[in-house]
């Protein structure tokens, strides 16, 4: 192809260089007005057909011109270099909009994995505007001298990760905070571009920023944006294309007391030759974070410095001796690091943020009728209330449907088994086992997570989550446990297992693993179908009987509750004893939630993960139920025998023989319980559904249920077992089989006990 060519005949995707415009063309004028005249750059951004208009790329602008008016412009085409990729790490405080930049960056197009062997999730993508940009999520963290296991996961993936530049997302409300960590980026040497996000919130707030000024005393790109709008993001990859090519500063803009400062040069010219030629790190932060009490380093780079440098460990000790004899302690040290970023940042936001002083006086309206005032209590327990009522409402419907689809599943498998001529004992196992078993797992578990975890993260995104924990923190305190436990508490009510999973929000280990212990007491969306079922068909018939089946759910929840503090108190008294952990909670400002991000979070890593995990223990279990019901000895089934052997210690708390197998074999999932039990007392071979709530009373009488057969059966249920997902969930959170035992066996001693109590009551 000719190097010049006229402008119809340019390529989608290439860049020309117009050369001529000819005298004839009948929009010549108009070409002029608009600024297409020789030397002008332009690219082919999309033709449709030879006969549609072409639109270009010019100027920022899209232009788009007749193939007949292409035709008098000749262009020469520019020869275009395809830029390395490079990958940016998205780095902020939490609750800045850090994921929201990153999804308008990659179009939600990401998966989420683990870096560094940690149990914190992240993200990463490619991104949309630019495929040859790979993008890193890290999670949120307030500072590079690592604490949490957040903060953590975020400084390895800094320190260990190859990247070429890093977005620094502050929030433009509370901009001062969000510059501690940018300016221990800084100190990193690291090519650093500062987005201030949220502008759309500041302009509310009247809050204003003058990103020229702070640009200038940072010696960085500094843009401002509101990522729920996409087109405001587009400034960024240029920038950070054009700062990763950018010399870092040679001086720090952190400067310390003389003897600090000394000893950093000092140590960092002993490690200066032995970095990488294109380390992220500089010596100067290396040697900031060996001269600390607990070196902070990823171990990957504290191998590599004790290799090269046999020695380092001395010449840290005498360092420290030497800063000590100048009157700077470990813990002094400590202290002027962290004045001294958080002094830096002040002085730059008084130069360049204007904030007036009533900036969130509706804020401090709203918390104090949250926090403060006598409804604070009433409005958290009707939040919560309204969440469980609409998932347990809305649920039903799509259960059905499931359920349904199932059940046309199983008959076209069972038709299709029939034409090849499968043997009756493998479709049976195959179909009525294992897949219509797992097909009534799904069809109860996921409509009510799928309702239920949108809505919690609802509340999680809109700022008042974070609220409830402050408002619960007295009373867990008293409990010798951590007032964000009532997070992990109320998560759990949806589902043990990912309220074991939320419980990484603790940051103290001991009141961590109190939350592990204690998620099961509290009763999940598997164990609300048999309370609601047994409180419903044993409440006094009448106009009123909904009202006691309502009244009576809501007596066990409570009752879960005050066990579960309970039991956190026993353990944080004796085996778990310990210093009570300082609560530190921030608490974001109100935003409107993104629902299309929160329904995909809520999805993906909520509902789907737990589901997945439920499916791969009940699939198995299903068949041996269906084995158990079809296998015949002595002209009764083996569920039949291992039901009449377990009968005594079933009377013993209160029920039967039936029941306590159902609970054992309930194991993989708690939706199951009251289906095994029902196929168990009709003797079918098949999981069976129990229809209406009158027939199941009448089939529960007929078997010899009393008034202290369902009592038993509802403390039962609240309290036994945990299902397998959580003890998974346990184990994997842990990675200690004692406490995944310990969760085992706590839930099913309380309840074993409250059964004999009441069996000896009603002797």
């Amino acid at each position: 192809m000719n190097d010049t060519v006229s402008l119809d005949q340019l390529p989608v995707g290439a860049q020309g260089v117009i050369t001529a415009i000819s005298a004839n063309s009948p929009c010549r004028r108009r070409l002029y007005e608009l600024g297409l005249v020789c030397g002008t750059q332009l690219q082919c951004v999309l033709r449709t057909s030879p006969h549609a208009p072409t639109a270009f790329l010019v100027r920022g602008t899209v232009l788009a011109l007749r193939a007949a008016d292409c035709r008098h412009i000749t262009v020469h085409i520019v020869e275009q270099h395809t830029p390395a990729p490079q990958t940016y790490l998205l780095v902020g405080n939490p609750n800045v909009g850090k994921s929201t930049v990153f999804n308008a960056l990659t179009g939600l197009q990401q998966h989420t994995g683990n870096w560094c062997g940690k149990t914190i999730a992240g993200a990463e993508g490619q991104c949309r505007f630019d495929p040859t940009v790979h993008l890193i999520d890290t999670p949120g963290t307030y500072s590079l001298l690592s604490q949490t296991a957040e903060e953590c996961a975020a400084r390895d993936v800094i320190c260990l990760t190859p990247h070429d530049a890093i977005l620094c997302i502050c929030d433009a409300t509370c901009l001062e905070r969000g510059l501690v960590l940018a300016l221990q980026l800084l100190e990193m040497h690291a090519h650093v571009v500062l987005c201030v996000n949220l502008l759309d919130e500041a302009r509310k707030k009247r809050i204003s920023v003058d990103f020229d000024r702070l640009s200038n005393r940072l010696h960085i790109p500094v843009i401002g944006i509101t990522a729920r709008k996409t087109k405001s993001i587009f400034p960024l990859l240029p920038a950070a294309r054009t700062q990763t090519q950018a010399q870092p500063e040679s001086e720090s803009l952190l400067r310390y007391p003389q003897p600090i400062e000394k000893a950093l040069a000092a140590v960092a010219d002993i490690i200066k030759p032995h970095l990488p030629e294109h380390a992220m790190l500089s010596a100067r932060w290396l040697a900031l974070q060996l001269l600390r009490e607990n070196t902070p380093l990823p171990d990957d780079v504290q191998t590599v410095l004790t290799q090269h440098i046999p020695n380092l460990h001395t010449i840290v000790a005498d360092t420290r001796a030497n800063l000590e004899a100048h009157g700077i302690s470990p813990a002094e040290l400590e202290t002027v690091l962290a004045e001294t970023a958080v002094g830096k940042a002040a002085e730059l936001a008084r130069e360049t943020v204007s904030i007036p002083e009533n900036a969130s006086q509706t804020e401090r309206r709203i918390d104090h009728l949250l926090l403060e005032s006598i409804w604070r209590y009433p409005i958290t327990i009707c939040a919560l209330l309204l969440i469980f009522w609409l998932t347990i409402s809305a649920a039903n419907l799509p259960s059905a449907w499931l359920a349904s689809a199932f059940a046309w599943l199983c008959c076209a498998a069972h038709g299709l088994c029939d034409a090849v001529g499968c043997p009756a004992w493998l479709s049976g196992a195959l179909i009525d086992g294992a897949l219509h078993g797992t097909g009534w797992v799904v069809s109860v578990m996921l409509p009510p997570m799928a309702i239920f975890f949108p809505l919690f993260t609802l509340l999680e995104d809109s700022g008042l989550l974070p609220r409830f924990a402050y408002a619960a923190d007295p009373c867990f305190a008293n409990c010798k446990a951590c007032g964000k436990q009532a997070l992990t508490m109320a998560m759990s009510f949806g589902c043990n297992a990912v309220g074991v999973t939320e419980c990484r929000i603790i940051h103290s280990s001991r009141e961590r693993r109190i939350a592990v212990l204690t998620a099961a007491f509290v009763p999940c969306n598997g164990r609300f179908p048999t309370l609601l079922a047994i409180a419903t068909i044993f409440s006094t018939h009448g106009s009123f009987a909904s009202l006691q089946a309502a009244a009576i759910l809501t007596g066990l929840v409570i009752l879960s509750v005050g066990v579960s503090m309970g039991i956190s108190w026993l353990l944080g008294s004796t085996w778990l004893r310990g210093e009570p952990s300082a609560f530190v909670l921030e608490l974001p400002p109100y935003r409107c939630p993104q629902i299309g991000t929160v329904l995909l979070r809520s999805l993906m890593d909520r509902t789907l993960k737990v589901l997945g995990r439920a499916v791969i223990v009940a699939a198995p279990m299903s068949l041996v139920i269906w084995i158990l019901a079809n296998v015949q000895a002595e002209s009764a089934s083996l569920l039949t025998h291992i039901s009449s052997a377990l009968d005594p210690i079933g009377q013993a708390i209160g029920l039967d023989g039936v029941m306590f197998l159902a609970y054992i074999l309930g194991f993989p999932a708690n939706e199951i319980v009251l289906p095994v039990a029902v196929t168990a007392y009709l003797g079918n071979g098949v999981l069976t559904d129990y229809g209406s709530l009158d027939a199941l009373h009448t089939l529960l009488t007929a078997h010899g249920w009393t008034m202290q057969t369902a009592i038993s059966c509802l403390l039962f249920t609240l309290f036994h077992a945990p299902c397998a997902t959580t003890l998974m969930t346990v184990y994997q959170e842990t990675h200690s089989l004692r406490d995944t035992l310990i969760a085992w066996l706590l839930p099913t001693t309380v309840g074993l006990l409250l059964c004999g109590l009441v069996a000896q009551c009603f002797i």
